[in-house]
């Protein structure tokens, strides 16, 4: 089976979708002319693609990037929870509570040492406690906290590798 043949069966995905979301990614404002041109493909076929990869969930939404210091959120902290017991229920009720602070920017579930890693955004140090003292302290079954605050960004992207 041929490289593309191989990359179409195992992600659902061919190369010319490859090549489209790339160019997204670089530029999620390009008309569908532009993105027709770079791909290789007239604009109608290009619309068709675009919206079958938006009706397979390969496409999840658009949106801006804004620089968080420039709205007075430049600091970040990664958060390591540890919860008493990791039941299903008590891992759920977790994140369905932290699901609606809009401080924590990604949650994600973890193996090891920690049950979940947050990274949380705030304006300064105080604007962090209260975070910490009238939320996540406040959430039943949080047997352990561990905060680690980013010095500076060494690399961040949502351009995925594809």
């Amino acid at each position: 089976m041929a490289q593309s043949e191989a990359e179409t069966t195992k992600s659902g995905i061919d190369p010319i979708d490859r090549k489209l979301l790339r160019a997204l990614q670089e530029d999620g404002r390009v008309t569908v002319q532009a993105l027709a041109d770079k791909v290789g493909l007239s604009a109608s076929p290009c619309l068709r693609r675009l919206r079958q990869l938006e009706r397979d969930g390969v496409i999840s939404g658009y949106s801006a990037n804004i620089e968080q210091k420039s709205v007075g959120l430049p600091v970040s902290v990664f958060i390591s929870i540890k919860l008493e017991q990791q039941r299903a229920r008590n891992l759920d009720a977790f994140g369905a509570a932290i699901s609606r602070w809009p401080e924590v920017m990604e949650c994600y579930l973890m193996t090891g040492q920690f049950d979940f890693l947050l990274r949380v955004v705030c304006a300064d140090l105080e604007s962090y406690e209260h975070f910490l003292r009238e939320r996540l302290t406040q959430l039943d079954g949080v047997a352990h906290i561990e905060s680690s605050f980013s010095l500076g960004a060494v690399k961040f992207s949502r351009v995925l590798p594809i």
